[in-house]
């Protein structure tokens, strides 16, 4: 089984690569013309390509040459002039391992572009932009800010606030009656001076913020959003892969590798791991590939009992595939009977339309959030399936655990801190050449490109492609019928 993503880290390591290899030549000039000027007979002040004034001093060792940058990045990176006065960041939605690490990489970025920028932090996503309670960053904050990059959830904080959403705006004291809390955003942002604003979130998140921009333009003031695309789910169009979507598949398989252990606790026991994913698949099967992974890594030593077989996945169910109950029952009853338990992966969206049928058929109001999204841990597919397998294979004891709070809440990997870093750059780059978007390897360009996508082409529910080579050998591998793509997908 190959690894499900080593096209994309090959995609954007190139990418980034690329890119700080065109920075090297015209540093490299800066260094030299230094070098050169504090070897010169005289000391005129000299302008490099690079557009960075060099101010030698005399020969004397205790004076050496100092570069004051005019300014230097742009230069650099092919930026322009009119940098932004203050920039500020929010963080929205639910967590992903990423949130804290983008915004130290973002105030890290400006800081060493121009530390005259101003930059505030808005506490609690859109909850705070409303209430205008906010963070200012000053020079120990981005003295310290790498120390973000190793932490997980967001130190600034979330909300999950739809500005469009009066009602519920009003219920939460956000804004008073009769209020558009859209108006009061853009009045909030221009009263504080903001030209930039970066949106760390999921397509909620940051088509919110493109709508923000366009009322703004309406009403003559320039702001420029920038958004970086954060959800585990791994499902937001045209991202190829979103931050923090590999480390949470990564950490899921490390909560499952423990759980899984549970099935030495009771004969004919029944597993289910239940994965976040609302619309789409991604998380599950790659989560379940990156345990399975770790899994043939490991001794086993059957004559004892541990036996891999045990603890293997045995069935994979996903929003963008159908399943049959029955004759999926009959599968892994013989896996039961065999092994004494079976351990299912379920994305949390799996079968959710079903439940929501015979919930609402029963009269049963079906809770949902402020975006109109049900709210899935009372839905809770993850119990429908266990009752529903359950009885169809026997098992005596069934257990559902949950890993998302603890694979989204994680810190980033080695993989997704690149990626992350990468975005940043280019999402500093975006917002100083005033190109408004979300930030990601863009699938539908020719190589993936790194870009700044346009807002109107940002949605989410992106689903799954089922017919990925390394999915289609996992379920291969594990005896799991290939069944057809589900209607809704």
């Amino acid at each position: 089984l190959s690894d499900p993503f080593s096209d994309t880290a090959r995609s954007h390591r190139r990418m980034a690569g690329s890119t700080r290899a065109a920075m090297f030549p015209l540093l490299a000039l800066a260094l030299l013309g230094a070098a050169s000027a504090a070897l010169a007979p005289t000391a005129m002040p000299t302008t490099t390509a690079a557009g960075l004034t060099l101010v030698p001093a005399s020969r004397n060792l205790q004076a050496l040459p100092r570069l004051t940058p005019l300014p230097a990045l742009p230069a650099l990176r092919g930026g322009a002039a009119g940098s932004p006065n203050r920039v500020a960041i929010l963080t929205a939605g639910g967590l992903a391992p990423c949130l804290s690490s983008a915004i130290g990489f973002l105030i890290e970025e400006y800081t060493m572009y121009d530390p005259s920028i101003e930059i505030i932090c808005f506490v609690g996503g859109y909850k705070g932009l409303l209430k205008g309670e906010y963070l200012t960053v000053g020079a120990e904050e981005r003295r310290m800010a790498s120390v973000l990059t190793h932490h997980g959830g967001s130190s600034i904080g979330n909300s999950r606030v739809k500005l469009t959403n009066a009602k519920d705006c009003v219920k939460r004291g956000l804004v008073q009656e009769g209020e558009d809390p859209q108006k009061v955003a853009a009045d909030m942002l221009v009263k504080l001076g903001i030209d930039v604003l970066h949106t760390i979130g999921g397509d909620d998140t940051n088509t919110a913020a493109a709508d923000l921009a366009a009322y703004l333009r309406k009403n003559d003031y320039a702001l420029t959003v920038v958004g970086l695309p954060k959800t585990i789910d791994n499902d937001v169009y045209p991202i190829r892969l979103s931050l923090g979507a590999k480390t949470a598949a990564e950490q899921g398989a490390l909560f499952f590798r423990n759980v899984v252990n549970e099935h030495s606790s009771s004969p004919r026991m029944l597993i289910v791991h239940e994965v976040m994913g609302r619309h789409c698949g991604w998380l599950t099967a790659a989560t379940a590939a990156s345990y399975r992974k770790k899994l043939k890594t490991e001794n086993m030593i059957p004559g004892l009992g541990l036996n891999s077989d045990q603890l293997d996945v045995h069935g994979i169910y996903i929003p963008e595939m159908t399943v049959d109950l029955e004759a999926e029952g009959k599968r892994l009853r013989a896996i039961m009977d065999k092994h004494d338990c079976v351990n299912l992966f379920i994305s949390e969206g799996a079968g959710v339309d079903d439940i929501i049928k015979r919930m609402e058929a029963a009269g049963q109001e079906v809770p949902r959030d402020a975006f109109g999204h049900p709210k899935l841990d009372l839905v809770n597919p993850g119990k429908y399936f266990a009752e529903q397998i359950g009885k169809e294979i026997g098992a005596e004891k069934t257990m559902v655990q949950k890993s998302g709070y603890f694979a989204r809440a994680s810190a980033p990997n080695e993989e997704d801190l690149a990626l992350i870093k990468d975005c940043v750059l280019k999402a500093v780059e975006c917002a100083i050449l005033k190109q408004g978007g979300v930030v990601g390897h863009d699938e539908d360009t020719e190589n993936n490109e790194l870009r700044a996508c346009e807002f109107e082409r940002i949605a989410g529910g992106k689903p799954f492609n089922i017919e990925e080579g390394w999915f289609k050998a996992m379920l291969a591998e594990i005896n799991q019928p290939f069944t057809a793509q589900a209607k809704s997908h």
